[in-house]
């Protein structure tokens, strides 16, 4: 078996849909700069409120991606 490296990094998406859209937004854009992404962890949820009306949700995520090895 091969060891393996990770690296995890947080993010906050955004969205005026839902928290859902607002992760997969974070993971969407994460990815066309980082390879290998494993696995994303919604860490908190939150929503921007402005005049008394919720105007955007965000989702804060941990996402982790594997280190390509040197071989």
């Amino acid at each position: 078996m091969s060891s393996s490296v990770y690296k995890v990094v947080e993010l906050v998406g955004t969205s005026e849909v839902s928290w859902e859209e607002a992760a997969k937004t974070a993971v969407e854009t994460a990815g066309k700069s980082l390879q290998n992404l494993r696995i994303a962890e919604v860490t908190k949820l939150d929503l921007k409120v402005e005049n008394g009306k919720v105007t955007a949700f965000r989702s804060r995520i941990s996402l982790s991606f594997k280190y390509k090895s040197g071989d």
